[in-house]
């Protein structure tokens, strides 16, 4: 009876330890004052469910009758596979969207309390979006949109930009995907897109072609030309040969003028030695054509 008895004592103040124990770490864990707010993070402090604080990241020490909810500011994305629009001339298109933004640091609290605890505003950007895009759409023709898509999404990425503000997000980059129109619209587009090849194909021959003609032409000219100017050179140079042999003609019908006095001068000299060389005998024998010695008879 007296061990029974014991062993009850003993039980009882076990379980009373156990529970004292447990009241420890239940106090411990309610009055624990250290918290940890991670990077690209904000921690809201609320005081019964009023927001009286934000955190930066890194230690937070807080009493135990205040609260700190983790709250994200980094860059999240909202995606948009459908969004549908109608062009200025009523043709439908369709795009896939992904949106990444984030939210301003300086409006945490706002975002907080009006919309999410967590900084997920991926439903007001998708809503937003699909908006905006309708908005956007409408002011251009299907073939505007088609050669400006790059002004197309500045357009919509200022108006979502000015749209999210008021939800307290900054809109980082908008990506468009599968920018589409109807069938018929795109057979259209691609028959019209064959149809120019054809032509700037059809034009780059004939310029070809042209080009091809002008460079026969030059080349024909130029040969002409070369052809005139040897014909040229070839008239002046014979032009030249018959002035030099004209004039060496007068040269020569000159000459001979002033020498046939000459030549009648030496021709009587050699008569008059000949004479005075000559003996008196006759030749014996004279040829046809042969001079006949100077007879002088009266002496």
């Amino acid at each position: 009876m007296i061990e029974y008895k014991g062993s009850a004592v003993e039980s009882a103040r076990m379980v009373r330890y156990v529970s004292i124990a447990v009241l420890i770490v239940l106090l411990g864990v309610w009055l624990w004052p250290f918290y940890s707010v991670p990077t690209g993070s904000r921690g809201v402090v609320t005081t019964f469910g009023a927001i009286t604080g934000i955190e930066s990241e890194g230690l937070a020490v807080l009493p135990p009758w205040r609260k700190l909810t983790v709250f994200s500011i980094r860059a999240e994305r909202a995606d948009v596979d459908s969004a549908d629009g109608s062009t200025n001339d009523q043709q439908p298109v369709h795009v896939s969207l992904t949106v990444r933004y984030s939210i301003a640091t300086d409006r945490v609290a706002e975002v907080f309390e009006k919309y999410t605890h967590n900084g997920d505003l991926s439903s007001y950007v998708q809503t937003a979006t699909q908006e905006i895009f309708k908005a956007v759409t409408a002011r251009y023709s299907a073939p505007d949109l088609i050669a400006q898509r790059a002004r197309v999404s500045s357009d919509i990425n200022a108006a979502l930009s000015e749209k999210l503000s008021k939800y307290g997000a900054q809109v980082i980059n908008i990506d468009m995907r599968n920018f589409a129109f109807s069938d018929s619209y795109m057979r259209a587009i691609n028959e019209k897109v064959t149809q120019e090849q054809l032509r700037l194909a059809a034009e780059n021959k004939l310029k070809t072609v042209e080009s091809e003609q002008k460079q026969k032409v030059a080349i024909a000219e130029a040969e002409a030309s070369a052809q005139r100017a040897r014909a040229d050179g070839e008239a002046y140079s014979q032009l030249k040969v018959a002035e030099a042999q004209a004039e060496a003609i007068k040269v020569q019908n000159a000459a001979l003028a002033q020498g046939s006095n000459v030549l009648e001068l030496r021709r009587i000299e050699v008569e008059r030695t000949k004479a005075e060389k000559w003996d008196g005998k006759l030749p014996e024998a004279i040829y046809a054509g042969a001079p006949i010695p100077f007879l002088n008879v009266t002496k």
